[in-house]
């Protein structure tokens, strides 16, 4: 058999993909029990697509090729975490769901932050090009828990790449139609643009693919060429088809009165947002009046006043007297 093709369980991985069916399933089903319904097929739907993405990437044996023989494995890896796994597991929970996992103060507030479309590009394009450094490539060829940390950073990127598309997620930024095509755009160009890189190329850039011609047949110069292809083409069709999409809602947008009609988790989330900015205002209010009500010693009318000290020849210390030093000629004669 060839090297790369080896099987290997990733007991780990596949342990990881379990809990997380079960923990999505279990969500979903006690939502649909407190409205008194069942589990829409298409929350299944995309749960098991997201699930089935999740498993190839990180397991037998994309996961196995990608960590020493092949840049296109390992592209191919990343395309299915960012543009598969991580949209497809946010849209297979609804939006009360995620209003309660987001929901403490700190996640509401990256939340906003990272929805942002300018945010979110630079995030994006960081981990993106980030986890393509020649030292992180490396890393995750040599040690399991380095690939698993990856693994999770990518699947993050790609809830920060597809957070302001998605209008269920309580509390994200919301652009305009034409705005999300906008954004989509840029974020096909801008974090891709290593791919250019590895189409042009004339050398090896990543010395980590030392079995690439046993396993693929092929040279590692050949592979590095191919994965700057492969990313072009799997990466412009998806996030260029969803901003299409995205201008025909805008132009049938035009005929509806409202087109994006506010749900309760939205707007309970802006009114959690208000209670904790209303809270957070009184706070600053009390520490001010706290630090301004701290008595600061002054000199005034009310105050005791202060007794002059002399010094006797003694070395005594006592009130001054006030008609001067004493002189002993005026003393009274002694008895």
């Amino acid at each position: 058999m060839l090297s790369g093709w080896t099987f290997h369980g990733h007991v780990a991985a596949w342990a990881v993909v379990g809990a997380l069916a079960i923990t999505c399933f279990v969500l979903l089903r006690r939502d649909a029990r407190s409205r008194g319904a069942r589990i829409a097929p298409r929350q299944l739907g995309y749960l098991a697509g997201g699930l089935v993405s999740l498993a190839i990437a990180t397991t037998w044996p994309v996961a196995d090729i990608a960590e020493h023989s092949s840049l296109t494995a390992l592209l191919g890896q990343r395309l299915l975490l960012t543009l598969a796994s991580a949209p497809l597991l946010l849209l297979a929970l609804p939006s009360q769901i995620l209003s309660s996992l987001t929901k403490p103060t700190w996640i509401d507030a990256a939340l906003a932050f990272f929805t942002r479309p300018v945010v979110a590009v630079v995030t994006f394009s960081v981990i993106a090009i980030g986890t393509l450094a020649p030292g992180a490539v490396s890393a995750q060829a040599s040690s399991p828990w380095a690939r698993a940390g990856i693994d999770a950073l990518l699947l993050l990127g790609g809830a920060v790449l597809w957070g302001p598309v998605l209008r269920h997620i309580p509390g994200a930024y919301r652009p305009t139609p034409v705005g999300a095509a906008v954004y989509l755009f840029v974020q096909s160009i801008v974090p891709t643009f290593p791919a250019v890189i590895f189409i042009f190329s004339d050398h090896q850039i990543y010395s980590t693919f030392t079995s690439t011609r046993a396993t693929l047949g092929m040279s590692a110069l050949g592979d590095q060429h191919l994965a700057g292809i492969v990313a072009k083409v799997a990466t412009l069709p998806v996030l260029w088809t969803v901003a299409w999409l995205s201008l025909s809602r805008a132009q049938n947008a035009e005929n509806e009165m409202d087109p994006y009609p506010l749900t309760w988790a939205e707007v309970e989330r802006q009114l959690q947002r208000a209670e904790r900015a209303e809270i957070a205002e009184r706070r600053g209010k009390a520490r001010r009046k706290r630090v301004g009500a701290i008595p600061r010693p002054v000199a005034g009318a009310w105050s005791a006043p202060i007794e002059a000290t002399s010094v006797d020849p003694s070395g005594s210390v006592g009130p001054a007297d006030p008609t001067g030093p004493s002189d002993p000629s005026s003393d009274p004669p002694a008895l």
